[in-house]
């Protein structure tokens, strides 16, 4: 049975950087036909982490008038307008040595496993526990969460030379199938122009403003969890590690899962752009979209997810 006790936050904060290196066992069952197959990992397993470097050049704390996108407004519960904005890039490597395969979502909708949800807003599915945003402050543990709430899995960047095929690429909708997943020596990459891809800090999406000061943006992918019983929509616990927290995905070890930023959130006038990233933040939000990429001489552009490269 899939272990359904509560994740304290400050289990689930040091749970991915305090785990030794595990062999996790499969919870799958007959209710849970489309979950991922364990016997694909026995020539190998996917292994994500969070890319801090990329994470750490890419922040920016500005002003944006917040209008382009109205997904990424209703998702985050932000009010429509201008608000003083924390922008990052999050990118996921695999450097395992097996794919991460989910394929179509259309399967694990059909087999009502858990995996995925509907976006009505963005009209393609959105794959539940991927990534876990949060701007942390290190002195009172207080925690904010990021606007983005939906994620789809395709290779968008080439992170090493022993790379696997090109493979995964269409998100897929509620009438086209798509294929999903992370490519061996391939991230799935979400800049930080596009929609949601922000914390709010002046108290536009409903949580406490920000105040200036020094903070950790912390990241943490395939995170641990538990499935929630009001939510019949959260029914999947594919996986399970050594303490008894679901994982939506298998990975050959857990304890690389996290990456943590510190940065400083100024008292600057509004206007005023202010962090490593701070040489191109956008004059406009770019729409997430399925990306429908395709192959350049220089790697792989995915739709408006290529439009900048951090």
């Amino acid at each position: 049975m899939c272990p359904t006790k509560e994740v304290p936050a400050t289990v689930r904060a040091n749970l991915m950087i305090a785990a030794a290196g595990v062999v996790v066992a499969a919870c799958v069952g007959a209710d849970n036909p489309a979950a991922v197959d364990a016997a694909q990992f026995a020539h190998g397993a996917p292994d994500l982490i969070v890319d801090a470097q990329w994470l750490a050049r890419s922040w920016v704390v500005y002003s944006q008038d917040l209008n382009e996108d109205p997904c990424s407004l209703l998702e985050g519960g932000v009010t429509p307008g201008v608000h003083r904005v924390l922008r990052f890039t999050v990118s996921t490597p695999n450097i395992g040595n097996a794919d991460v395969f989910i394929g179509n979502p259309l399967d694990h909708v059909a087999a009502n496993d858990g995996m995925f949800e509907f976006a009505t807003c963005h009209n393609h599915f959105h794959f539940r526990h991927y990534t876990l945003y949060e701007l942390v402050d290190p002195a009172t543990g207080k925690v904010w969460r990021a606007a983005k709430k939906g994620f789809c899995m395709v290779d968008t960047d080439v992170v090493a030379d022993r790379r696997g095929s090109w493979a995964y690429r269409a998100c897929g909708t509620r009438t086209t199938p798509g294929n999903q997943g992370i490519s061996v020596g391939w991230a799935d990459t979400y800049n930080k122009h596009i929609g949601g891809q922000y914390f709010v800090l002046d108290g536009g999406d409903g949580q406490d403003p920000v105040p200036p000061g020094e903070y950790v943006i912390r990241i943490t992918v395939n995170p641990p969890f538990t499935p929630n019983p009001n939510d019949p929509n959260d029914v999947a616990c594919p996986f399970t590690d050594p303490d008894g927290f679901c994982h939506m995905l298998k990975e050959r070890r857990y304890d690389n899962n996290v990456a943590q930023v510190p940065i400083t959130i100024p008292s600057l006038p509004a206007p005023t752009a202010f962090g490593p990233g701070s040489a191109d933040p956008p004059d406009r939000q770019l729409i997430d979209l399925d990306p429908h990429c395709s192959p350049h001489p220089g790697g792989v552009v995915c739709g408006v997810w290529a439009a900048a490269s951090y």
